[in-house]
């Protein structure tokens, strides 16, 4: 079959993209800096309380499944697609949690570990796909 090679669309930080998963990650370790900065960490994970934090949580918990699937059918685009829907998830949680700006300490430290947590695993899903996380971009 033919395929055409759109250089737009592989660099584009929209959509399914490998920028898109990159810049997913990067800007996970820049609010992790910027918490830093302000003597805030991660704490203890409590029950959610918005939708998009729940959604989140609900999205991580799928990695064993999605790893057993990437295995059974030896189809690392499941990986690909899971890190997607991480990256997507965690931009939806981002822009209805304002984490650096919570006044609820407790809330806050529970979606900071959620962050940390979140980027964790986005790493290990873009090193088993081969892709290594810069700081910046």
């Amino acid at each position: 079959s033919n395929y055409v090679f759109d250089l737009d669309r592989f660099t584009s930080f929209e959509g399914k993209t490998g920028p898109y998963l990159l810049y997913g990650a990067v800007r996970i370790k820049s609010i992790l800096r910027k918490a830093a900065d302000l003597d805030l960490g991660p704490g203890p994970i409590i029950p959610p309380a918005a939708d998009t934090e729940r959604a989140l949580m609900l999205e991580l918990t799928r990695f064993p499944e999605v790893l057993d699937r990437t295995v059974e059918f030896r189809a690392p685009n499941h990986l690909a697609e899971y890190a997607y829907d991480v990256v997507t998830a965690f931009n939806r949680f981002y822009e209805a949690c304002h984490i650096l700006r919570e006044e609820d300490a407790a809330r806050q430290a529970s979606w900071l570990g959620l962050v940390e947590l979140t980027l964790g695993l986005l790493v290990l899903l873009l090193d088993l796909l081969g892709i290594e996380v810069p700081d910046r971009m």
